[in-house]
């Protein structure tokens, strides 16, 4: 048990007791917690299997792997028409999960078993833009995040996701979304000026600068 995961739920204003117990599964199934982008996560062999998260309306458990999953009673959801590696389970109270700790337990076996056998996501190539699975999982924690950048031209939001799904390491496309969110949140894209400077508007010429 990881100490920062026992903080996290001691601060947790809600979904304390169901987060409690997500946790009595999960580490049943004999996976490894750690805390990773601010929230619990839990892996098998060094790889990343699942996250437990918490939003306004429920909490949850999101499968890196998830579209791998069997999902014999149809109960997951994709946080995105986008994204085509998670999918998560959604729960708005305990009793829920108490009712469904079988199957729970099932599928994170099933998605370690997955894991086991080395099974990885065919990704398809496709006019959609790509959102990489760090992005995926900020949209479901910051709503008005994910609708920002979806309000954004179709230029502008392929240009942070190619921008963020070049970085190799997870922990770095994190990084770089925290880096550019406020910027999404205005309406800019990757390239914009920000200041009103720059002499090849709408574009930053590093003007900018000067201000400093």
């Amino acid at each position: 048990m990881h100490p920062k995961v026992d903080s996290f739920i001691v601060d947790l204003t809600k979904w304390q007791k169901e987060v409690e117990k997500l946790r009595e599964i999960i580490l049943d199934c004999l996976l490894t917690e750690d805390f990773k982008w601010r929230t619990p996560c839990y892996s098998f062999n060094g790889k990343n299997i699942l996250l437990i998260g918490c939003f306004k309306n429920y909490c949850s458990i999101s499968f890196f792997k998830g579209v791998l999953l069997q999902d014999s009673k149809k109960i997951l959801v994709s946080p995105g028409e986008n994204s085509q590696s998670v999918k998560y389970l959604k729960f708005e109270k305990l009793e829920e999960i108490k009712a469904l700790e079988e199957t729970i337990r099932a599928y994170i076996i099933e998605a370690i078993e997955l894991q086991k056998a080395g099974v990885l996501v065919e990704k398809t190539q496709s006019n959609n833009i790509e959102i990489c699975e760090e992005l995926a999982l900020e949209f479901e924690n910051n709503l008005a995040f994910k609708n920002a950048f979806y309000e954004l031209t179709k230029g502008r939001q392929r240009g942070y996701a190619l921008f963020f799904n070049s970085a190799k390491q997870p922990t770095t496309r994190t990084t770089r979304i925290l880096k550019y969110q406020d910027k999404i949140l205005k309406g800019f894209g990757i390239h914009d000026c920000t200041c009103g400077l720059s002499k090849k508007m709408p574009n930053c010429d590093g003007s900018h600068k000067t201000l400093g």
